[in-house]
């Protein structure tokens, strides 16, 4: 038979934090992007509406 004993797992290693502050960054950004697209839209819509309904 073996005479070999069974190491133990080694402690397990804490992940990383997340990053918080390039979390909200990003979020920030995605908001901003989403809230400009609607109003880029908006316009367009207005435009669209004065150049078609004369």
């Amino acid at each position: 038979m073996a005479k070999k004993t069974a190491m133990p797992h080694p402690a397990p290693q804490q992940e990383s934090v997340m990053d918080y502050v390039q979390h909200q960054v990003t979020y920030d950004g995605f908001i901003g992007w989403v809230k400009w697209s609607v109003i880029g839209m908006a316009v367009l819509m207005v435009v669209l509406y004065v150049l078609i309904n004369p």
